[in-house]
């Protein structure tokens, strides 16, 4: 099985021993704590998991600055965004060694981690507007991960941490969350040798399912893991439950038997483009994924990106810093005249031999009720989606 990234075993850093995490959530309760960023949260829950394998914790703002910088850390590390504890008042912990990380997103805000300080700096306006250049290609506000990362606040806790919790994943999702680890398992148990992975956070439609096959027949891959955002969204995006049930239902009754899995990861969507993509690929090495599908417009939002940028990137990554190959598809539709699902580039065909509907157009067709076209999405699937949509116009 391909090696995890920038390590020979993979380190994740959830307290699985019954015994330890007991006690280190009693030392939590004594301890100055702070409620983190969902973004923070987000980011320990993949730590807990092993997908951001090999790192320990959070970094401090030159390895932050270096990353956006360089795709490296300050030791080296290739790296292509900054994984950090970014909050908005530190007076809480001042001076403090070690300190309990609360979670956002729960009730009640539960311990999810607990981190030993290695420091605690502010960081000025300069570094952030840089960071968020040189991460998101632009300061707009507008866009929905810069203004993310822009409200968290200026203040950076660095420090390596061990995690108590998954947060509300295992919970809400317990037959779609997996850790990479369990990823591993579940690859190691179907006997694949070549996997495609498919990042998505919408529901797969039938150029979706296309393309996982293509990747699949041009690497000669045993298996693909289809691999869901489970975290936070923009608003107007389909809730994780939603495109869950669409997934499931699109591999059962369209994949070949013991070819397609479903799960899904535990973080928020950072719509950063290019960057995001090569931290898709370097995850998706962690669970053992030896291919990752990168399509048109891969982690984009609006029109802050060209449509291949994020295939392009891939051309920086320096040589042998990741294992994972690259299947890079061109936008994929429908062709009349072929019949069939095709990718543009291999098509002979225009565009209006083409069905082609933009995610806001297909939004407002649910929305009206109306059906999708059976070239665009199967009709299972489209059901459930229909069904969301009357729901939400019901209650108003």
């Amino acid at each position: 099985m391909i090696k995890p990234f920038g390590s020979d075993t993979l380190n994740t850093l959830y307290v699985d021993n019954n015994a330890k995490r007991e006690a280190l959530l009693k030392d939590a309760a004594v301890r100055p704590s702070i409620v983190l960023s969902s973004a923070a949260a987000g980011n320990a829950v993949m730590l807990a998991c092993g997908y951001f394998n090999p790192l320990t914790g959070y970094m401090n703002i030159a390895d932050a600055k270096s990353v956006a910088e360089k795709m490296q850390t300050t030791s080296g590390l290739f790296w292509p965004t900054p994984v950090v504890n970014m909050i908005k008042d530190a007076s809480a912990i001042k001076g403090a060694k070690r300190i309990a990380l609360k979670d956002p997103n729960v009730d009640g805000n539960p311990v999810i981690a607990i981190q030993d300080v290695e420091a605690i700096e502010e960081m000025s306006a300069d570094d952030l507007k840089l960071i968020t250049e040189k991460v998101y290609g632009t300061t707009d506000m507008e866009h929905p991960g810069v203004a993310a990362f822009n409200s968290a606040g200026n203040i950076v806790v660095s420090g390596p941490i061990q995690v108590l919790s998954y947060s509300y994943f295992k919970e809400d999702f317990p037959g779609t969350f997996r850790t990479a680890q369990e990823i591993r398992d579940m690859i190691a148990k179907n006997g694949w040798n070549e996997v495609a992975a498919f990042q998505t956070r919408n529901p797969m439609h039938r150029a979706h399912e296309a393309l996982v096959k293509m990747a699949m027949k041009e690497f000669n891959a045993d298996g693909a893991v289809i691999h869901m955002l489970l975290g936070k969204l923009k608003p107007g995006d389909i809730p994780a439950d939603v495109r869950d049930s669409c997934i499931r239902k699109m591999v059962e009754l369209y994949f070949e038997p013991n070819t397609a899995e479903v799960t899904g990861y535990g973080f928020d969507m950072l719509y950063a483009g290019p960057r995001e993509a090569v931290l898709h690929a370097l995850f998706r090495q962690n669970m053992g994924a030896t291919i990752l599908i990168v399509g048109r417009d891969h982690a984009g939002v609006g029109d802050y990106y060209g449509g291949f940028d994020a295939q392009k990137i891939f051309d920086d990554v320096p040589a042998g810093a990741m294992e994972i190959k690259i299947f890079k598809g061109d936008h994929t539709v429908w062709c009349n005249k072929c019949n069939n699902i095709v990718m543009m580039r291999d098509c002979p065909h225009g565009k209006d031999d083409y069905v082609m509907l933009s995610g806001t157009k297909v939004r407002a067709k649910l929305a009206a009720g109306e059906d999708l076209p059976k070239e665009f999405a199967r009709p299972e699937v489209a059901k459930i989606l229909m069904d969301y949509y009357k729901n939400e116009a019901a209650k108003g």
